[in-house]
């Protein structure tokens, strides 16, 4: 078994270091990209060869798509498909590591039960990645969705007053500057950069609801669109049906999010429960022996 622990890890450090002579130069401006979350860009470089290499983009597009998108919403759309590729070299060089280190584990132990622990987390800790990048996606979409509402009724109000939804939707984006980490006014700052850098208000707000990537978002930009020329009564009208159905929208993912907050307060309260009856049922227990 030290044999075999000992081939792999030679293969595993030895492949990488010569992988990053043949083609580390190439892909470091790809690594250099700025992305949140990435800990190991100076291990990527080797990584991102063998997924050039071996074509791994064209063999499942769809995995790479999903992965894609999500990071687009998350990063924005410039360098979306480096920024991807970036982000499977991530997950491959964690797997290298584990597996490596299962190897040393096996070698320390003396057993084969490193190895395939290592191999074992080097499969799980990518699938986990992926789960976790999903997770972040649905919680900003969740934040735009809970935003969104409010935003909508501040709109309808500044419009009803005389205000034209240029000027409405400018001044709730100056009122919400300080919260510009918030997915929402992020957007919407970036909106009003682009109008004012000689955009038209179509383009700029066909532009912010494509970066938001979201239903709720493209049906609000669809109902401003169609309506904010005839102005008057017809388009407060419609932004106040439209504030109707986000309202409930924005109920359901508040009742949506208690429920996974009350389901993950389960485990600690099994676990207390368990500690409870060890405490009162050993003494007893002690009893009953003796």
């Amino acid at each position: 078994m030290n044999v075999l622990a000992v081939v792999v890890l030679v293969l595993l450090a030895g492949g990488w270091v010569v992988l990053n002579q043949i083609g580390g130069a190439k892909y470091r401006s790809i690594a250099k990209l700025q992305m949140e979350g990435l800990r190991l860009r100076a291990l990527v470089s080797p990584m991102l060869l063998i997924l050039d290499r071996l074509k791994v983009t064209s063999r499942f597009p769809l995995f790479f798509f999903k992965i894609q998108r999500s990071l687009q919403k998350l990063n924005g759309q410039r360098h979306s498909a480096e920024k991807t590729l970036l982000y499977v070299g991530e997950m491959m060089c964690y797997s290298w590591l584990l597996l490596m280190m299962g190897c040393l584990l096996t070698l320390a132990m003396g057993e084969i039960t490193g190895l395939v622990i290592g191999a074992v987390l080097g499969l799980l800790l990518p699938a986990a990645m992926i789960k976790d990048l999903h997770s972040k996606v649905q919680k900003r979409d969740q934040d735009i969705l809970l935003e969104l509402p409010e935003m909508l009724n501040k709109i309808v109000l500044l419009v009803g007053a005389g205000e034209t939804v240029q000027k409405a939707i400018a001044h709730c984006v100056e009122q919400k500057k300080q919260e510009k980490l918030h997915p929402l006014y992020r957007e919407l700052i970036k909106m009003t950069d682009d109008l004012e850098g000689g955009y038209s208000f179509q383009q700029a707000f066909e532009n912010f609801s494509k970066r938001c990537a979201v239903q709720e978002v493209s049906i609000f930009t669809t109902t401003v669109l169609l309506n904010f020329r005839r102005g008057g009564n017809d388009f407060v009208m419609a932004l106040t049906d439209l504030s109707r159905v986000l309202w409930e929208k924005r109920k359901a993912v508040t009742r949506t999010r208690g429920e996974q907050a009350s389901s993950k307060l389960i485990f600690p309260m099994v676990v207390i429960f368990v500690i409870v009856i060890v405490l009162v049922g050993t003494p007893a227990f002690m009893m009953m022996n003796m």
